[in-house]
């Protein structure tokens, strides 16, 4: 028996249980994973709160590294042994063991960790599409990360300025700023005490920007517009302060004729061999030393309840790992 932390209903970080659960072998397709790690993600929090509902009981969490202990019938890329790593799929990473579709798993490199593993794959994976589909950020550019000193943010931040951009960055405190500055972030805009979208103005001489990346939502996401330049791209891949409400389209064009899109992980991994492509993409840029992956918690999970609650309070700065 293996144990795993579960949910019987909906609510704050109390709801999470430690709980014993019955593996079993894996089935056809599948791989049994033991994890060494497993991702923290923000995304867990709308699962345990029900702001994206899931049929309950239900596991939790979607991202995790460690080595196959079997193999289903007709897996042929993967064996006992492996070291392998995950994103996506169905939730339930927040496991000692587990069983998991064999295509939405990539082999680990030798040269990383299981810990950078776990911490890098759902964050790392978002910052590839982001930076390198969603929006391509290109030489020269100036692009605006809000949460710059989060998971997602930091590994944007590196990344971006690797690609030649000028990176702005929004944070909460001035320790935030210098993290995110450490990490490639030009101007950290500490948002408690200005206003981000006037920054951007001045930064620019008035021009604006190509693109914004916004995980925040609901509070951010009008000024967020305020930032882009004329046919800039608004790229809203988060909700942290809520879901933004509906808005008159029209404003898009009276603002310069702007995109907006709202790009989830699910879909540009959906194909095999796109997220093969994105996980090697983001292991070689690791593995360059161009992005770091900064580990910056890291609990028993058994204590996911604590680690949900400090993510929330926003005590946390980059990636955060459970540990069985």
């Amino acid at each position: 028996m293996a144990h795993a932390i579960r949910f019987h209903q909906t609510g704050g970080p109390e709801v999470l249980q430690w709980e014993t659960v019955d593996v079993g072998a894996p089935g056809a397709g599948e791989v049994t994973v033991r994890h060494h790690a497993i991702g923290l993600n923000y995304i867990d929090t709308y699962h345990r709160s029900g702001l994206y509902p899931m049929p309950l009981p239900s596991g939790l969490g979607i991202e995790g590294a460690g080595v196959v202990e079997a193999v289903g019938e007709g897996v042929t890329d993967f064996a006992p042994g492996d070291r392998v790593a995950y994103a996506g799929g169905p939730l339930g990473a927040y496991s000692e063991v587990r069983n998991l579709p064999a295509h939405r798993v990539v082999k680990l490199p030798a040269g990383l960790s299981f810990e950078q593993g776990a911490a890098m794959m759902l964050q790392g994976l978002t910052a590839q599409y982001l930076l390198r589909r969603t929006y391509r950020v290109q030489p020269g550019d100036t692009v605006l990360i809000h949460a710059a000193a989060g998971g997602v943010g930091l590994i944007a931040c590196q990344w971006a300025k690797a690609l030649g951009a000028t990176v702005i960055g929004t944070v909460g405190s001035d320790a935030k700023a210098e993290l995110a500055r450490a990490h490639g972030c030009d101007h950290p805009i500490v948002y408690t005490r200005e206003k981000f979208a006037e920054r951007v103005r001045e930064i620019t001489g008035g021009a604006g920007l190509p693109v914004v990346y916004d995980s925040i939502g609901k509070d951010t996401f009008m000024d967020s517009l305020r930032c882009l330049r004329p046919l800039g791209m608004m790229v809203l891949f988060g909700a942290a302060s809520g879901p933004v409400p509906p808005f008159d389209l029209g404003l898009l064009n009276t603002m310069g004729s702007l995109y907006v899109t709202r790009p989830g992980i699910a879909a540009y991994t959906a194909k095999r061999e796109d997220l093969v492509a994105m996980a090697n993409e983001l292991f070689e840029v690791v593995e360059s030393g161009k992005v770091r992956i900064e580990i910056n918690q890291r609990y028993a999970l058994r204590d996911a309840a604590q680690a949900h609650s400090d993510l929330e309070a926003r005590r946390t700065t980059g990636s955060t790992i459970l540990l069985p």
